[in-house]
């Protein structure tokens, strides 16, 4: 079978510089690294294949050999075929990911080092489950920031067996299978040669160790489920669906394993006076027809207390007041918003007989009834209509 060309493997052009290349095969190799995919022979060979591609594109000789006669030219010279299994070719590329302060790309991805000689330094601990609840809030709450207690159910190391999952008195032992490493190792043979792939240990799950007598509290688990208060400091300006985590606050792993984070997703409550846009506030206010005509000094409601504005006489439906430092405080710093006060006119869907009779006086009235400041153009449009049918 003819073999793939080695810039389409890593998908890049035949005039690409040696950093274009570096990048392509770093951004393909964490997609099919061994160790984000477990048991996937598919991943596994893609991965080869481009390191494979990058061995060679890598190193000017090499590639000028293979520019000019393809595979055939990397023949009776080292090529990547003299690596016999996947730990050779991390060794080989271990560098390319190197942060030049002793870690790795890869460390920062998988948690681990570049290949199995890191993973197969001990047992695998277990990292408990995160744990997820929900915090609805005033906005009167999020004005200000809140501390709050809450309630949660969490598995905790059990208090009879300290986490260790045995039976008082006696200890876990250390697992044959994998002599307490967590892990096994199986050899495999593919087109490159002879591969050792790494994996959990099927016998203790990872742990290393194997409970003979389990604890009567915890079954063996190590773990128990308890009730406990945890105390969450809500920082002012904080918005619906976004969250706060509080590490070490979620489930316990077991065996002594690692504990997980409790996430607290804010909800925002509905106000019934103010509406929220970001850091603004926004309240509708009703003012009567005669405060908008002759304008008026109103009180308004604030998250902050009462504010008193001016409505300038002959204000219409829609005209916005703004109070400025009277919103919600941005969660990133310490500016505030600011409230907008947007005015409407109130109109009334029942009057007694003095009302009624007061409003019809006002249709009369040549400032009131819009009737009567007909513009002189408005009026000679109107003579004109009218001379058209007579």
């Amino acid at each position: 079978m003819a073999k793939q060309d080695y810039y389409e493997v890593l998908s890049v052009e035949r005039t690409s510089s040696q950093d274009e290349i570096k990048t392509a095969y770093r951004k393909m190799a964490m997609q099919f690294h061994p160790d984000k995919n477990p048991d996937n022979s598919e991943a596994e060979e893609k991965f080869k294949l481009c390191s494979e591609a990058y061995e060679v594109l890598s190193d000017a000789d090499k590639r000028a050999r293979y520019d000019r006669y393809g595979h055939e030219g990397l023949r009776g010279g080292q090529d990547f075929h003299s690596y016999t299994n996947i730990n050779d070719i991390f060794s080989a590329f271990g560098d390319i990911f190197s942060g030049g302060g002793g870690g790795s790309f890869f460390d920062d991805i998988f948690g681990g080092g570049f290949g199995s000689s890191r993973r197969s330094s001990g047992p695998r601990q277990e990292r408990g489950s995160d744990l997820k609840i929900r915090m609805p809030l005033t906005l009167e709450e999020i004005s200000t920031g809140i501390e709050k207690k809450v309630k949660i159910k969490r598995m905790v190391y059990c208090e009879v067996c300290s986490g260790t999952g045995s039976k008082e008195g006696t200890s876990p032992q250390t697992c044959p299978t994998c002599n307490g490493m967590g892990q096994v190792q199986q050899m495999r043979r593919s087109f490159i040669g002879q591969t050792i792939s790494i994996s959990e240990c099927p016998e203790c799950g990872g742990t290393g160790k194997i409970i003979r007598e389990k604890c009567p509290n915890c079954y063996g688990e190590g773990v128990k489920q308890k009730e406990e208060t945890v105390t969450v400091n809500i920082p002012a300006g904080v918005e619906s669906g976004q969250y706060m985590s509080l590490r070490g606050k979620g489930n316990t792993g077991r065996r002594g394993g690692l504990e997980g984070d409790l996430l607290v997703i804010f909800e925002e409550k509905p106000h019934l006076l103010f509406k929220r846009s970001g850091d603004t506030i926004i309240h509708e206010l009703l003012i009567s027809y005669p405060d908008a005509v002759l304008g008026a000094k109103i009180e308004v409601p604030t998250l902050y207390g009462t504010e008193k504005i001016g409505v300038k006489a002959g204000s219409i439906p829609g005209e916005t007041i703004r109070l400025s430092g009277k919103g919600l405080p941005n969660v990133n710093s310490s500016r505030k918003g600011e409230q907008l006060v947007i005015l409407n006119i109130f109109i009334p869907k029942q009057v007694n007989s003095q009302e009624k009779d007061l409003l019809n006086k006002m249709k009369t009235m040549e400032n009131i009834n819009p009737s009567h400041k007909t513009s002189k153009q408005e009026k000679e449009y109107f003579e004109k209509i009218r001379n058209l049918f007579e």
